[in-house]
């Protein structure tokens, strides 16, 4: 098979890294990739914007499976434009990812299905935030309804802050047009896990879970960010709690998406709050998470290819995948000033030597490669990941690992799986 791989990010570095192991695989390409992926892929130029053109990409390289990496080509249609063309693609359509592309769409369509979220209010207009408010307790969490690259989620302290939040979202200035409405939600205390399935439109099948890190700073601190580290291990969720996940969230999704005439094919990211109350909804997206998808994959141990071609086909079983009972993390080493002002074009030294560390595997996220040399071009450089019989020795590996990277600059957290251990 000739694959190819769409993005640029640690996601795709792990995909592709993952594909190429299979022994169906002749070729992989991606685009456009980045420094790291090129190691391991044909890194091609390209416009995510343009389906059209990535569409004749997969043509001109005669592609037998093209695996889209980002939300924004999706939300876009391009698995809408290659099945008109015949091509085969790994993804939802447009109307199916609406569930990540527009979060009210999310709320009312859980509504419909009854499956357990946060209460909620969708405001189109400043008015409509004022008569929201009064009915939710501080903090309060301000959501832009569209796309905001991982920025379009505001935890406000007070009604005040929330008003404003809400306020500067519906006039374009926080987060430009995906705030052309907002969605105003109850604040939901507990543990966050993220729940990824596959999905052939009418099977659906669990990959295991995993715990993103989402803020800046040490101690869960500070602003949003893409996520700056993720774990992975069986004691996240025992077989009666994923049971219930799978029963009364994730497969009344792809039921309910395949009802209302939008069928679902492809990984569904579950965002949960493991509250008092139950497993809730925080957020769907229509793709693999980042850094989930690095802890994930280095657990998987069968061939990625075979469960994707399940998903495109149909015949999708939990059969299909098999998983180490090894622990996994991900951290990821960032540009010094990330998620706001950062600089790029720092060179990176040291990443033979930390991937010459056991079970360790360094993933690309922003990086470029100039004359045979690594520097920084994002804002998230490196996902360093390692797999070990416990989280403890895993954790111990990347940071390990981390200790003999160097870029003027680089920034990671020291806490990634802590209160895990603590626990153990």
């Amino acid at each position: 098979m000739r694959v190819l791989v769409i993005g640029s990010g640690g996601r795709e570095h792990a995909l592709v890294w993952k594909l190429k192991q299979s022994p169906r695989v002749r070729e992989i390409f991606c685009l456009p990739g980045n420094g790291g992926i090129a190691h391991d892929a044909t890194c091609l130029s390209g416009d995510l914007k343009n389906n059209e053109e990535l569409a004749r990409t997969a043509l001109r390289l005669e592609a037998d499976l093209t695996v889209i990496g980002p939300e924004l080509p999706l939300t876009l249609g391009v698995v809408d434009e290659f099945q008109r063309r015949g091509l085969r693609i790994f993804g939802p359509t447009r109307l199916a990812a609406r569930l990540e592309g527009s979060k009210s769409f999310a709320k009312e369509f859980m509504q419909r299905h009854q499956i357990p979220t946060a209460h909620y209010a969708i405001c189109l207009k400043e008015k409509d935030v004022t008569d929201a408010l009064p009915l939710f307790h501080p903090p309060i969490v301000v959501k832009a309804d569209g796309l905001a690259a991982g920025k379009g989620v505001v935890i406000a302290a007070t009604r005040e802050e929330a008003a404003r939040v809400a306020t500067e979202m519906l006039s374009h200035k926080l987060v430009g047009s995906a705030g052309h409405q907002v969605v105003i939600e109850e604040f939901l205390r507990g543990e966050e896990i993220s729940f990824l399935v596959l999905s052939d439109g009418e099977n659906v099948v669990p990959l295991v879970a995993s715990r993103d890190h989402k803020r800046i700073g040490d101690g869960d601190t500070g602003l949003n960010t893409g996520g700056m580290g993720a774990y992975s291990n069986d004691d996240l969720l025992d077989e009666q709690m994923r049971h219930w996940i799978m029963q009364h969230i994730a497969k009344p999704v792809i039921h309910g998406m395949k009802k209302e005439g939008a069928e679902y094919r492809g990984v569904l990211y579950c965002g949960l709050m493991m509250t008092a109350r139950g497993p809730m909804v925080l957020e769907f997206n229509c793709r693999f998470g980042d850094p989930e998808t690095q802890a994930v994959l280095v657990r998987l141990e069968c061939d990625l290819v075979d469960a994707i071609d399940a998903a495109v086909d149909g015949g999708l079983h939990e059969g299909l995948l098999s998983w180490s009972k090894d622990a996994s993390v991900c951290i990821v080493g960032a540009s010094g000033g990330y998620p706001e002002v950062f600089e790029t074009g720092k060179r990176i030294t040291g990443l033979e030597r930390a991937a010459s560390v056991s079970g360790v595997t360094v993933f690309h996220a922003g990086t470029s490669l100039v004359d045979g040399e690594l520097f920084t071009s994002g804002g998230r450089v490196l996902g360093v990941t390692a797999r070990a019989p416990e989280l403890s020795t895993a954790v111990e590996r990347a940071y390990q690992a981390l200790g003999n990277i160097h870029f003027d600059g680089i920034y990671y957290r020291k806490d990634i799986a802590a209160r895990a251990l603590s626990r153990a």
